[in-house]
């Protein structure tokens, strides 16, 4: 398995990992909700890389791209500290894994950048996305009540975060 930094050629098979992390329905846009274009998305990849507080990491296996995460920083000086995490990965790829070694590489690079804060925040539902934050190292730090509308009822969220000392 290759984490990399995600480039403008891996467009498709990143939108192709999102739509089917989306089916799990754990994530922010619901199955089918979102849609995901190729041009599109080259603007966000490149707004991305141009960014120094944020990054687009991939998680390949035998040139398929099978993971994605997002970290997404602010460069406000009050707010250039944190940043913000989504990840994804493809259903057939699940359990091996392939989370831990994405959470690894952002480790490196937000210690890199010199980030003391990750956040994300993750359904309450969702017990094998929890599992893999806590064993990464975040802590819950509240509930987000009613946070989501899903399949005709409210979902609270948590709010995670992990601290460095940088």
């Amino acid at each position: 398995m290759l984490i990399r930094e995600a480039k403008i050629e891996d467009v498709e098979q990143i939108i192709a990992v999102m739509k089917n992390a989306e089916e799990s329905n754990f994530m922010l846009f619901g199955p089918g909700e979102r849609q995901l274009e190729a041009e599109q998305f080259t603007r966000v990849i490149e707004n991305i890389n141009n960014n120094r507080h944020s990054a687009l990491f991939i998680a390949e296996i035998d040139q398929t791209v099978v993971g994605y995460l997002i970290v997404q920083g602010s460069t406000p000086s009050r707010l250039s500290h944190r940043a913000y995490i989504v990840i994804g990965i493809h259903s057939e790829y699940r359990g091996r894994k392939i989370g831990t070694a994405l959470f690894g590489h952002l480790d490196d690079w937000a210690k890199e950048k010199g980030i003391h804060r990750l956040e994300l925040t993750v359904m309450v539902s969702n017990t094998a996305g929890i599992a893999l934050y806590k064993k990464m190292g975040f802590e819950v730090e509240g509930t987000k009540r009613h946070s989501l509308y899903v399949d005709g009822e409210y979902m609270d969220e948590y709010y995670m975060s992990k601290l460095f000392n940088v």
